[in-house]
């Protein structure tokens, strides 16, 4: 772990949270490169009628067009919820040099948990991972809102 990466996990809450707001399930992600950051999303499939409109894909497209390339090299993405299959083959075809997330997804995490898409041997590109940084927050902001929805 990095000393920003509490900073930039604290960012990608308060994205979580956003989408809370929206009635979407509370993942937020935010890309630093350089300390900077060039794109950030939260969930949105719900309201969007896109099930792609994860926030890591959000935090992908917009982090592509700031910096006019679809590759993004030397970038971290932080979440906080292990990425899906989908957004981690995303995560794979963009380049992202290190993933930092926050709660682990047992069922549906592709960074190590349910499956391991992005140290996999037979691809060209392998992501550092880390997972950790603020997961108790993450993981209470998740129970909290499927509580609110079976309620």
């Amino acid at each position: 772990m990095i000393p920003e990466d509490q900073k930039w996990m604290h960012h990608a809450l308060a994205l979580a949270e956003k989408a809370q707001q929206q009635d979407e399930v509370p993942v937020g992600a935010v890309i630093v490169l350089n300390n900077t950051i060039i794109g950030e999303g939260w969930n949105q499939p719900i309201s969007s009628n896109d099930a792609t409109a994860h926030a890591e894909i959000q935090a992908i497209r917009a982090a592509c067009l700031k910096s006019n390339n679809y590759r993004l090299p030397n970038t971290t993405l932080y979440v906080t919820l292990e990425p899906c299959l989908m957004c981690a083959g995303a995560i794979i075809h963009s380049r992202i040099a290190r993933l930092v997330f926050a709660a682990k997804e047992p069922k549906t995490g592709a960074a190590g948990s349910g499956f391991d898409v992005l140290n996999n041997h037979r691809l060209n590109h392998h992501v550092e991972c880390e997972h950790g940084v603020l997961a108790e927050q993450s993981s209470q902001l998740l129970r909290q809102f499927f509580k609110a929805r079976r309620q």
